[in-house]
């Protein structure tokens, strides 16, 4: 399974792509905490989830409001 991490400023917009559900929840956790913008992780489903509510699906955890949302195209 392939996903793509996605953050942007307000300039740019950059992707990453990972091969572990694990590594690509480290680097959007760690995008988000570095301040930069819309951190998203898009699987290979085309659903994107915000870090942490990827974060508290997987590992459980209060529910979160955001549901997965199609990427938009």
């Amino acid at each position: 399974m392939s996903f793509t991490v996605s953050a942007g400023t307000a300039s740019r917009t950059y992707s990453w792509q990972h091969g572990s559900l694990l590594s690509a929840l480290e680097q959007g956790l760690s995008l988000t905490t570095s301040g930069l913008d819309d951190v998203r992780i898009v699987d290979s489903e085309g659903r994107s989830h915000s870090p942490a509510a990827l974060y508290q699906r997987v590992f459980g955890g209060p529910a979160v409001e955001e549901a997965a949302q199609p990427r938009a195209a």
